[in-house]
C-alpha cells in the first residue's frame, strides 16, 4: 500500500468514526447521490419535511402547481436561497440566503411555508413542539458539490470543474448547514484541512467561472470546519488564498490554545465537536438563537466607505459561556452571580448580547418569563447598536431593546426607565451614570418591586460593586406593605437595610470582565463549595474563562509585551536664587518639584523628539502606511504641552503625514508658577481649540482616517477604545494594576499584517518587573491568594466607639432623623454636630499641644541634659499619639464604611448595630477636617533644571509566565492599621539635593546607576527581615543588621544587564558602601511613602 493510501485509509478510519458518532446522535445518514448539486438542496429533507408537518399548506400548493409541484417548489426554495448576492450589503437582504429561509416563512401565491421549527421559549403548545421534533437532520460523507463537473456541462460550454469531494457535509431539513475537512494526525494536521479549503473549496469554479452553490457566501452552507483528531479551526466565508480560520478549540485546562487529551481514551479530542456542539438540538439553538450577519461600515485607505458583511458564528467559548449561563439561570432561578473572566478579544459584545437575548425569553414551567427585564449596564456605545442590530435578527418585533439615553425619545430618563421597566420591555440599556435612574424607577413603582431582574456588567468592576448595587437591592427589600397605611418606622427601614445586604431573591449578576479585581471576585464569584464560608481552601472564582494566555496563542489578541522598551530620565536641580530657600512640608514638595519637571519645555521636548523619531523609524510604514500610535500622559497639561511640543517638532523638520490629535476633558489653563509657562498663561485650551479640525468629528472616526497617525490622551480612550491599527504606545505615566492591562492592551487587537510586525511599547516612566506584575495575574485565570476576614468589622467597630468622639445614643438620634418622610438637612448636620465638634476641640488641642511639646524638645536637646531631653521625648510622644489618634479615627470611619458595605453583600451580618453606624459613618466623615494645619505654598519660581538626560535603558521581550501561582489577587485584610501622616520638613534645597542624588550618579556620564539602585532597592526589600530590622532600629544599627549581606547579594545576583554596574561597585569598596547607603535611605523613604499612604 502507497504512502498516499495508507494516509487515505486512516482518514477514512478517523471519518467513518465521526459519521457513526453523529448517526448515534440522532442524525440521518444520506447518500451523495441523493444531492441535488444545482440546487444545493437534499431534495428528498425539503420536501419531506414540509410535506409532514405543512400538509394543508401543502396541498394548497399542489392545487397553484398540478404540474410537478415537487420539482416548482425546490426551484422556489433556490431561488429564494440564491437573492443573498454578496455584495448587497443590506439589512432587507437578510431574509434571504440560507439563515434568511431558515428564519423566515417562504410565501408563494397565498401559501406559506418554513422550512425550519426552532425549539419554542416553553412547553405551553403541543403542536409547535411536534413539529420541532420532525426536524430532519442529515450527514453526506463524501460529497462531491460541483454541478459543473460534469461531461454534460463539457459537452455544453467547453469546461469542466474538478470532481472535488467534501468529506462531511451537515444538512437541516434539506438546507445545508456546515462542511467539515478531516484530517488524520497521524501524517497531516489540521492546517493541511485549512490549506484545503483555501486551495480548492473556492466559491466560484477556476475552470468554469461559475459560482458553486454549496461554498457561495450567505447562499450555501453557513460555516465550515477544518477538524483533526487534536484541534478544529472554522471560517464562514471561503474567500481562496483570503479565506480566514478562527480556531474553534475548547483551549486547555492551564488556559492554554487547543485541547486537552481526553479522559477516555477511546475518545477523540475534538469528539466535543459532535458530540456537544453539533447535537441535533444545540445546532438548532445556534441556528435560532447565535448566528447573524453581521455589517459594518468600513472606510478603506482612500477614505472610501463600504460596507463589510460577516457571518458570526459562535466560537467555542462563547456558546459555552452562554449555554451554560442560561442552562444555571434556568435551574438556579434569580438572586444568583455569576463572574466571567473572558480576555480582550473574547468577542464579549456578542456574548453579552446572545446572553441577554436568551436571558430574555427564559421561561418556567408555567409559561411566566423568568426575568420581567434583562438591564445591560455598560459605558461602551457600540454595545449599544450592535446588541439592537444582533437581536434584530432573532426577532420578528420591534422594541426588543431599549437605549435609555437622552438623545432618544422624549422625556427625562426617568420617565423612560419607568416607562420601559413598566412595560416589561426585555432588554434595557444604560450606562454606569444612568443606572442610579433605574433605582428611582422601580423605587417609585410598587409593582416593579416585585418583579425579576438581571443586571448585566460590562467590565465589572468594585465601582459597579458597591453601594449603587446594594441600592438597588434595597429598593426591590423594601415591599410596600400590602395597602398598609402603617407609616415605616426608622427600624423597619434600618431592617429592610440590612435585609439588602444579604442577596436579593429578585436579582441576578452577570458580570463580564477581562481583568477582575480582587473585590470583584470576592463579590461576584463562586465558591468551589457553597456550602461552607469562604476562606483560603474555599476561594471565590470566575464561573467561566477564556484566558488572556489562550487569545494570545489563538492569535485573536497580541502579546504586547514582546517589544517593550524603557527608558529613564536622569537630570539636575538647582534654586537659582540662594536666599529663596524656605522650609516646607518635604513629600508635598516632593511631589511638586517632580511634577515641575514633568512640564518642563525641556523635558517634553526630548521625549517628543524620541517618540516622533521612533514612530518614523519603526512605525508608520507598518500596515501599509496606515499604523498609529498613542502616547499615554500622566495629566492634561502635560497632554496640552505634548500637543503644542508635537506640532512644533514636526514644522521644525518639515515632516509631512504625521499629524498628532489630543483627548482631555475639560478646560486646561496654566499658572505662573509653572515652567515656561509665559506663552500659555492667560490661555484656556480645550479638545475642541487643540484639534480645529475635527469640525464636529467624533475623535475615534476621525483618528481611524488617514488624516491622524499619533493620539495623545490624558485620562481619556485607555479603556474600551478598539483601534486596531494602533501600533505603538507611549507611557509617560504611572501604570499599575488593572489600569496598566486595560491601557496597554490597546495595542492588542488583531489587524491583517500586524501579527508580523508586532507592537511596539516605549516606557519614559515604568520598570518591566511593575508591568509584568500587572499583567501576570489575568495571563491565565485571575485567582485570590485569601479571602477577606469578614470579622474585622466588629474590632473596628469597637475601635470606634472606643475613641469617643460619637456616642452611640447620637448614633441612634441620627438614624431616627434621617429616616423621617420629610427629614431636614439642619437636623441631620445638627444631630452630628456634638461628634464633629469634639474631634475639632481635641485636635485643636492635641495640635496646640505637639507643636509645644517640639519646641520643648528641640530646646532641651540643645541643652545636653539628658533626663531633661528623656523627659522633652516623652512628653512629645504622648502628644503626638494623640494628634495621631484623630487623624487615625477620621480615616478608620472611612475604612470602616467601605469594607462593610462591600463585605455586607457577601456576609449576612444581621446586624442593626452595624448598619446604624454605616449610616451615621457616610454622614459624619465628610465633617471631619483639619481648619488647622496651614498648607504653606510652595514657591518653584527659583528652581532651575541644570542637567538633563533620557536614557534608553533596554529592549526587551517581557515574557508572561505560565502557572505563576505567586502572582495571586490579595484581598484587603489590613482592616484598621491606619497610620498617620507623618509630616517632615526640610528645606527645599536639601530636597532638590536628595532628588539629585537619587536620579543621577557621576555627573550624568555614561556610568548612570539609577536604573541598577532601584533594581538593587527592589530586591533588598523582598527580605523581611531586612526590612523589619530598618523599620525598628536606627540607621546605624540597621547598618549592623542583615542589611550589608542583602545588598553585597542583590549585587552578586545582578543579570546580564548590569554587569558593568556590578563590577563598578566590586572593584571600588568606596563607591558600593557610598552606594549601600543610598539603598538604604531609598528603603527608609520607602517606609515612610508605605505609613503615608
Amino acid at each position: 500500500m502507497s504512502v498516499f493510501n495508507e494516509d487515505k485509509a486512516k482518514e477514512f478510519t478517523f471519518q467513518n468514526d465521526v459519521v457513526q458518532q453523529f448517526v448515534a446522535n440522532g442524525w440521518l445518514k444520506g447518500k451523495p447521490e441523493n444531492y441535488n448539486r444545482k440546487l444545493a438542496l437534499y431534495e428528498e429533507d425539503v420536501l419531506g419535511f414540509v410535506k409532514e408537518t405543512q400538509d394543508a399548506q401543502w396541498q394548497k400548493y399542489c392545487k397553484l402547481y398540478p404540474n410537478n409541484p415537487e420539482q416548482k417548489f425546490l426551484e422556489r426554495v433556490a431561488v429564494q436561497l440564491g437573492k443573498a448576492d454578496p455584495n448587497a450589503a443590506n439589512k432587507d437582504m437578510r431574509t434571504f440566503g440560507t439563515l434568511g429561509v431558515l428564519r423566515n416563512e417562504l410565501r408563494d401565491h397565498g401559501t406559506r411555508f418554513s422550512l425550519c421549527q426552532f425549539k419554542p421559549e416553553h412547553d405551553l403548545n403541543p403542536d409547535t413542539l411536534a413539529r420541532y421534533q420532525k426536524n430532519r437532520l442529515r450527514i453526506v460523507p463524501e460529497l462531491v458539490y460541483s454541478p459543473w463537473a460534469s461531461d454534460e456541462h463539457l459537452n455544453a460550454t467547453g469546461a469542466k470543474a474538478k470532481a472535488w469531494r467534501i468529506d462531511l457535509v451537515l444538512f437541516v431539513n434539506g438546507l445545508p448547514i456546515a462542511t467539515m475537512e478531516l484530517k488524520s494526525e497521524f501524517k497531516q494536521s489540521v492546517e493541511n484541512a485549512k490549506k484545503q479549503y483555501c486551495a480548492t473549496r473556492l466559491p466560484v469554479d477556476p475552470s468554469t467561472k461559475k459560482p458553486e452553490p454549496l461554498l457561495t457566501f450567505k447562499r450555501g452552507a453557513l460555516v465550515h470546519f477544518a477538524v483533526s483528531q487534536y484541534e478544529v479551526a472554522m471560517t464562514t466565508r471561503l474567500e481562496g488564498g483570503n479565506t480566514f480560520f478562527l480556531p474553534f478549540n475548547r483551549g486547555t485546562k492551564e488556559g492554554g490554545a487547543g485541547n486537552d487529551v481526553p479522559e477516555d481514551v477511546n475518545q477523540y479530542a475534538t469528539a466535543y465537536l459532535w458530540n456537544e456542539v453539533l447535537l441535533p438540538e444545540n445546532l438548532l439553538k445556534i441556528l435560532a438563537r447565535f448566528v447573524h450577519l453581521q455589517i459594518e461600515e468600513k472606510e478603506d485607505w482612500e477614505g472610501r466607505k463600504y460596507k463589510k458583511e460577516t457571518m458570526i458564528f459562535p466560537r467555542y467559548h462563547q456558546w459555552d459561556v452562554v449555554n451554560k449561563l442560561i442552562s444555571a439561570a434556568r435551574s438556579e432561578g434569580p438572586g444568583q452571580k455569576y463572574l466571567i473572566q473572558h480576555s480582550a478579544g473574547s468577542g464579549k459584545s456578542n456574548s453579552i448580547a446572545w446572553t441577554a437575548h436568551q436571558l430574555s425569553s427564559i421561561y418556567d414551567v408555567a409559561g411566566k418569563k423568568l426575568f420581567d427585564s434583562v438591564i445591560i449596564v455598560t459605558d461602551r456605545t457600540v454595545l449599544d447598536s450592535q446588541l439592537q442590530e444582533t437581536i434584530s435578527q432573532f426577532e420578528q418585533v420591534d422594541g426588543v431593546v431599549g437605549r435609555i439615553n437622552n438623545e432618544e425619545g422624549d422625556g427625562a430618563k426617568s420617565e423612560k426607565l419607568a416607562a420601559a421597566l413598566t412595560r416589561s420591555q426585555p432588554i434595557i440599556i444604560v450606562t454606569i451614570q444612568t443606572f442610579p435612574f433605574v433605582l428611582r424607577a422601580i423605587e417609585n413603582d410598587v409593582s416593579l418591586k416585585e418583579r425579576h431582574y438581571a443586571i448585566i456588567a460590562d467590565e465589572a468592576h468594585s465601582s459597579q460593586t458597591g453601594s449603587t448595587a446594594r441600592k438597588l437591592k434595597e429598593v426591590l427589600m423594601l415591599d410596600a406593605q400590602s395597602d398598609s397605611e402603617e407609616p415605616l418606622s426608622a427600624d423597619d427601614i434600618i431592617d429592610a437595610a440590612v435585609a439588602s445586604r444579604r442577596a436579593s431573591p429578585n436579582l441576578s449578576y452577570f458580570a463580564f470582565t477581562a481583568t477582575p479585581k480582587a473585590k470583584t471576585i470576592e463579590l461576584f464569584g463562586r465558591l468551589p463549595k457553597p456550602g461552607e464560608a469562604p476562606s483560603k481552601t474555599n476561594r471565590p472564582e470566575a464561573f467561566h474563562v477564556y484566558s488572556m494566555r489562550q487569545a494570545i496563542e489563538e492569535v485573536f489578541i497580541l502579546d504586547v509585551l514582546k517589544n517593550y522598551t524603557n527608558y529613564k530620565v536622569a537630570y539636575n536641580l538647582a534654586l537659582a536664587i540662594q536666599e529663596s530657600d524656605q522650609e516646607v512640608e518635604s513629600r508635598r514638595a516632593r511631589v511638586k518639584v517632580s511634577q515641575w519637571v514633568r512640564l518642563h519645555d525641556y523635558n517634553i521636548a526630548q521625549k517628543v523628539q524620541v517618540i516622533i523619531e521612533h514612530f518614523r523609524d519603526k512605525v508608520m510604514g507598518l500596515l501599509g502606511g496606515q499604523a498609529k500610535a498613542m502616547v499615554v500622559t500622566s495629566s492634561r497639561k502635560e497632554a496640552v504641552r505634548y500637543k503644542i511640543g508635537f506640532d512644533n517638532y514636526i514644522k521644525k523638520k518639515g515632516y509631512a503625514k504625521i499629524r498628532a490629535m489630543v483627548a482631555f476633558s475639560g478646560e486646561v489653563e496654566f499658572a505662573e508658577s509653572d515652567p515656561n509657562a509665559e506663552q500659555l498663561t492667560g490661555k484656556k485650551f480645550t479638545e475642541s481649540n487643540m484639534n480645529p479640525d475635527l469640525k464636529g468629528r467624533e475623535m475615534r472616526n476621525a483618528f481611524d482616517t488617514d488624516e491622524y497617525q499619533v493620539m495623545i490622551v490624558a485620562n481619556k480612550f485607555q479603556t474600551g477604545f478598539d483601534q486596531p491599527k494602533l501600533c505603538a504606545m507611549y507611557v509617560d505615566k504611572k501604570l499599575g494594576g488593572v489600569e496598566c492591562v486595560q491601557t496597554l492592551s490597546r495595542l492588542n487587537r488583531i489587524y491583517p499584517g500586524k501579527a508580523e510586525s508586532g507592537t511596539f511599547v516605549l516606557d519614559f516612566f515604568n520598570d518591566p518587573e511593575d508591568i509584568l506584575a500587572a499583567f501576570q495575574p489575568y495571563y491565565q485565570t485571575a485567582e485570590l491568594a485569601d479571602v477577606s476576614d469578614p470579622d474585622l468589622i466588629f474590632d473596628l467597630f469597637e475601635k470606634l466607639r472606643a475613641a469617643g468622639i460619637f456616642q452611640w445614643h447620637e448614633v441612634e438620634q441620627f438614624c431616627e432623623a434621617f429616616f423621617q418622610k420629610n427629614k431636614s438637612n439642619a437636623a441631620i448636620a445638627n444631630i452630628c454636630k456634638p461628634a464633629v465638634e469634639r474631634w475639632k476641640l481635641r485636635y485643636k488641642s492635641a495640635n496646640e499641644a505637639f507643636k509645644q511639646s517640639k519646641n520643648i524638645f528641640e530646646r532641651a536637646k540643645i541643652s545636653g541634659d539628658a533626663v531633661l531631653i528623656a523627659n522633652a521625648e516623652n512628653s512629645f510622644k504622648d502628644c503626638k499619639r494623640e494628634k495621631d489618634a484623630l487623624e487615625i479615627f477620621k480615616k478608620d470611619l472611612g475604612t470602616f464604611l467601605r469594607f462593610y458595605e462591600f463585605m455586607s453583600q457577601i456576609v449576612d451580618y444581621d446586624d442593626r448595630s452595624l448598619e446604624k453606624l454605616s449610616l451615621y459613618a457616610r454622614n459624619l466623615g465628610p465633617m471631619l477636617r483639619e481648619t488647622i494645619v496651614d498648607e504653606d505654598e510652595i514657591d518653584l519660581n527659583n528652581l532651575v533644571l541644570t542637567h538633563y538626560r533620557l536614557s534608553k535603558i533596554r529592549q526587551q521581550d517581557i515574557k508572561l509566565k505560565e502557572d505563576a501561582s505567586e502572582f495571586k489577587l490579595e484581598p484587603g485584610k489590613e482592616l484598621g492599621s491606619a497610620r498617620p501622616t507623618d509630616i517632615r520638613e526640610e528645606l527645599i534645597s536639601q530636597i532638590i539635593n536628595r532628588l539629585n542624588e537619587l536620579f543621577i550618579t557621576d555627573e550624568l556620564s555614561d556610568k548612570d546607576l539609577v536604573n541598577y539602585l532601584y533594581t538593587i532597592r527592589d530586591k533588598v526589600s523582598e527580605n523581611e527581615l531586612v526590612m523589619t530590622q530598618i523599620a525598628n532600629n536606627t540607621p546605624e544599627q540597621a547598618m549592623l543588621g542583615d542589611f550589608p549581606k542583602a545588598v553585597d547579594d542583590a549585587i552578586l545576583g545582578s543579570s546580564v544587564a548590569h554587569q558593568n554596574q556590578m563590577m563598578q561597585l566590586l572593584a571600588d569598596p568606596v563607591k558600593a558602601a557610598s552606594f549601600a547607603r543610598i539603598v538604604f535611605d531609598l528603603l527608609s523613604h520607602q517606609k515612610y511613602q508605605m505609613i503615608n499612604r
